[in-house]
């Protein structure tokens, strides 16, 4: 892989990651592109771990409430103490939910979940949700001291869908909240927050697909070049992604999927493993 090669390839997750657009998606598409078809999912994984250290540093006064909060509950049990906590147990709920659906959601399609056309109705599908849920249903004002478990449910499934390329996991995570009725601060929280055990979680269920011969094959330069450019475009999405929420909508990410969705089924083709 060149360093090029390398660095779009951090842009495309770090920029994709966090919007409602399905940075798996993004990823493939541009193995594709490139000429690539890595087996498993490591080198997408790598670059999602990336993406996880920029919410660490950008949620980290937020993180670290909530973890200091959700211990010190143990100890004193206050107002302020309990709703950390409770926000702590709603992030376990969901994330559970998401590892045991999400791996066997993920068997049931791994042949075909790779290829141009599955990725294609994916966006389709992500489109559709992001319309219904602009279109159909008022966002909720309820925030972290009235959360549920039933919400974490609710999120957790949405969760699980994303496991599929092509749904977007902020965008699921994001559409589920908003339409159990939390507020757009509280769902954005919530969406990045999940992202931090998910994302380690299933770079646990990818060691398997780690190997020698994809490192070899990407080289030590243009890993550290994409993961760097990777961390760097999440802080960028993140930033992006609340802004447009304060003064966009969501419409129009639903227009990107479905044109993006009619290009890949059009013009990409599949390509044999590189590796």
């Amino acid at each position: 892989m060149s360093l090029f090669e390398a660095i779009i390839f951090g842009i495309v997750q770090g920029i994709s990651e966090f919007l409602p657009i399905s940075s798996t998606a993004h990823i493939i598409i541009t193995e594709l592109l490139f000429g690539y078809n890595f087996p498993g999912l490591a080198y997408e994984i790598f670059l999602h771990i990336a993406s996880v250290f920029a919410v660490i540093i950008y949620f980290r006064r937020e993180l670290w409430s909530v973890i200091r909060g959700f211990f010190s509950y143990f100890i004193e049990k206050s107002d302020i103490n309990k709703i950390h906590f409770m926000f702590g147990i709603y992030i376990i709920i969901a994330t559970a939910i998401t590892g045991s659906l999400g791996l066997i959601l993920k068997n049931l399609v791994v042949d075909v979940m790779k290829t141009p056309p599955f990725i294609a109705a994916a966006l389709a599908v992500t489109g559709t949700a992001l319309i219904l849920i602009e279109r159909f249903k008022q966002y909720g004002n309820r925030q972290e001291d009235s959360m549920t478990w039933l919400d974490a449910v609710i999120v957790g499934l949405g969760q699980t869908i994303a496991v599929l390329p092509g749904i977007s996991r902020s965008g699921s995570t994001l559409i589920a909240a908003l339409w159990a009725g939390l507020d757009r601060d509280t769902a954005v929280r919530y969406s990045f927050l999940l992202v931090i055990p998910a994302i380690l979680g299933s770079t646990v269920l990818a060691a398997g697909d780690i190997s020698g011969a994809i490192w070899s094959e990407i080289g030590a330069g243009p890993l550290a070049a994409s993961f760097l450019t990777s961390f760097f475009f999440s802080i960028v999405g993140i930033i992006w992604l609340i802004d447009f929420l304060k003064k966009g909508r969501l419409l129009y990410f639903a227009i990107y999927c479905y044109i993006l969705a009619f290009l890949v089924f059009m013009l990409v083709q599949e390509v044999p493993p590189t590796i």
